[in-house]
């Protein structure tokens, strides 16, 4: 999903456990509801709320102090398993536009690149940091800065991380992948204007009805 990020200061929630999977984010039963509707209403739901609909003790963005939360702190090999897109799909949906954590699925990572959510690699001990000061001080705030890429906590302390020139450009645009290729539309129709110009042979037929397509290959010499 295309959507502009630049800095954002909000509400971070720290979240403790390791080796959280995309199972616990989204739950696979789940991935058969129809994204209109938004699948931030199913994130983390099967730790939010028992079968019988009873709530569980109360989850961090259940509690007060995190329900605006817009940045997630998790811990070591986050979103680790089914390397399922909705995972991402409901982490933007709820709101959360930033997930910092020591070490991602490389799946999960990219996914959430490609849907307008930006997803920070800090240090172990700077995360485990981060996520006392927020235990600490519910309801802090953390900046991400993705123009200067680096994370801000309140104390004006900050943590610097890198994201991949080619997504970063595209999160700070506010574009993806489709939106680039509309991008170069000029410079894709002058090359290719320009090839079949120098290879006429290889310019596809005109559909039927819009006339002789270009000139065809002359046909080989028969040897003697």
């Amino acid at each position: 999903m295309a959507e502009r990020f630049e800095t954002l200061t909000a509400v971070a929630a720290p979240y403790e456990p390791i080796n959280v999977d995309t199972d616990q984010i989204l739950p696979g039963r789940f991935l058969k509801m129809p994204r209109a509707e938004g699948y931030g209403q199913y994130l983390f739901h099967d730790l939010r709320q028992r079968a019988d609909g009873s709530q569980e003790a109360p989850f961090v963005l259940d509690q007060p102090a995190y329900r605006a939360a817009r940045i997630f702190v998790g811990n070591a090999n986050f979103a680790c398993g089914s390397s399922r897109e909705g995972a991402a799909y409901a982490f933007h949906d709820y709101g959360i536009r930033s997930v910092i954590a020591p070490s991602f699925s490389d799946i999960f990572f990219n996914n959430c690149l490609r849907n307008g959510i930006v997803p920070v690699r800090l240090p172990d001990a700077e995360c485990a940091r981060l996520r006392a000061l927020l235990r600490d001080r519910p309801g802090a705030q953390l900046t991400v800065d993705l123009r200067q890429q680096h994370v801000q906590d309140p104390d004006g302390h900050r943590a610097p991380f890198e994201i991949d020139d080619f997504f970063r450009q595209m999160l700070l645009d506010g574009i993806d992948e489709i939106g680039l290729t509309r991008r170069m539309m000029d410079d894709i129709a002058a090359f290719e204007q320009a090839y079949h110009r120098r290879w006429p042979w290889a310019a596809p037929a005109a559909p039927a009805g819009q006339g002789p397509g270009p000139a065809s290959a002359p046909a080989p010499r028969t040897p003697r």
